[in-house]
C-alpha cells in the first residue's frame, strides 16, 4: 500500500485561480506518487510534492508567498518522519526558493528541530542554498491593495502540505507557507512547529492549513494524530478536531491526513481547499477544489 495526499491551502480563492489550483495540487500529488511508485520513501515523496507547490507561484508558499506588513516574504516550513519522529523546520526565513528543503536539512544535518530568522538564512547559505527572491509581481500588487484596505476579507489561502505512506509502511508529513498577508514581521505560524500544523508518527501523518495561532494553541496536528493512533479513522479524527476548533475559536481550518493502512482524511470548513490524492489500487489521481 502506498498513498499520497496534498493540499494547496484552505480559505477563499479567487474564482479565476481555482482551476489552476486544482491542476497544481494534481501535479504535486503526481510528483510525490512517482517517488512512491518507484520504491522511494514517504519523506522523499512529501518533499517532492511540496517542492512542486512551492515552485508554483499560485500558492502561498515558496515562490509567490504573501508579504508581511513591511512588504517582505518570511517563509515557514516543517517536515517530519513518522517512523523515527525526526523533524526539522525553519521559521521567518527569507530569500530561499524551497524552505521545505532547508527544513529537511535542519532535520538531517543538525541536532536542532527549528531554526529561525537570520540564523536560518545563514544556515541555508552554509548548506549551499542560493539567494533567491520569492516575491512575485502578483503578490506585490495584492500587498499594495491589502495595505490600502487594511481590513476586510482577503483572497489569500494559506499553506501547502503533503502526507504520504510508502511501500515499507512509513509515514511522513511536510508543510510550507508564506503565512498571513500583512503579518507582523517575525510572526511564526503553525507550519514549522511539530504537532501544530505538521506531524507524523508510525500510525498517522497530518498537515493542516488555516489560522496558525489557533492551531498552535490546540496542537491541532498532534491531537488529530493521537485520535488516529487510538483507532479513529483519519476522516473522523480530523472532522472532530476541526469541529472543536470551530466551536472554541470560530475559525475554520483544513486538514489532510493518512493512517498506516492508507486510509485518507480530508476535511475543511472553508470555502475551498484544493487537494489531490491517490492510494492503493487507484487508477488515477482525484483532485478537487472543495470536498
Amino acid at each position: 500500500m502506498i498513498a499520497i495526499v496534498v493540499h494547496g491551502g484552505a480559505g477563499r480563492w479567487d474564482e479565476t485561480e481555482r482551476d489552476g489550483a486544482v491542476a497544481g495540487v494534481r501535479c504535486a500529488a503526481a510528483a510525490g506518487w512517482q517517488v512512491l511508485e518507484s520504491g522511494g520513501g514517504a519523506l522523499d515523496a512529501v518533499t517532492a510534492a511540496v517542492i512542486a507547490l512551492e515552485d508554483d507561484p499560485l500558492f502561498n508558499a515558496g515562490t509567490g508567498s504573501v508579504l508581511n506588513a513591511e512588504g517582505d516574504a518570511e517563509l515557514d516550513a516543517g517536515i517530519m518522519a513518522g517512523d523515527t519522529l525526526a523533524a526539522g523546520g525553519v521559521a521567518c526565513v527569507r530569500r530561499v526558493r524551497n524552505p521545505v528543503l532547508v527544513a529537511r536539512r535542519v532535520m538531517e544535518a543538525t541536532d536542532c528541530v527549528l531554526l529561525a530568522g537570520a540564523e536560518a538564512v545563514r544556515f541555508a547559505r552554509d548548506q549551499g542554498f542560493a539567494d533567491y527572491d520569492p516575491v512575485t509581481g502578483r503578490r506585490r500588487a495584492r500587498w499594495r491593495a491589502a495595505r490600502a484596505r487594511q481590513a476586510g476579507e482577503r483572497l489569500v489561502p494559506g499553506t501547502v502540505g503533503a502526507v504520504a505512506l510508502d511501500g515499507n509502511g512509513r509515514l511522513a508529513a511536510a508543510t510550507s507557507t508564506g503565512g498571513r498577508e500583512l503579518k507582523r514581521p517575525g510572526r511564526v505560524g503553525d507550519s514549522p512547529v511539530p504537532g501544530a500544523g505538521n506531524y507524523a508518527t508510525a500510525q498517522a501523518a497530518v498537515s493542516a492549513t488555516g489560522w496558525g495561532e489557533f492551531m498552535l494553541r490546540m496542537a491541532a496536528a498532534k491531537t488529530i494524530a493521537t485520535r488516529i493512533e487510538s483507532g479513529e479513522s483519519p476522516q473522523s479524527a480530523a472532522a472532530a478536531v476541526l469541529e472543536d476548533m470551530e466551536r472554541i475559536f470560530g475559525a475554520p481550518i483544513g486538514v489532510i491526513c493518512l493512517d498506516a493502512r492508507g486510509a485518507v482524511g480530508i476535511v475543511h470548513g472553508t470555502e475551498g481547499m484544493p487537494h489531490a490524492w491517490r492510494s492503493g489500487g487507484d487508477d488515477d489521481f482525484k483532485a478537487r477544489f472543495a470536498t
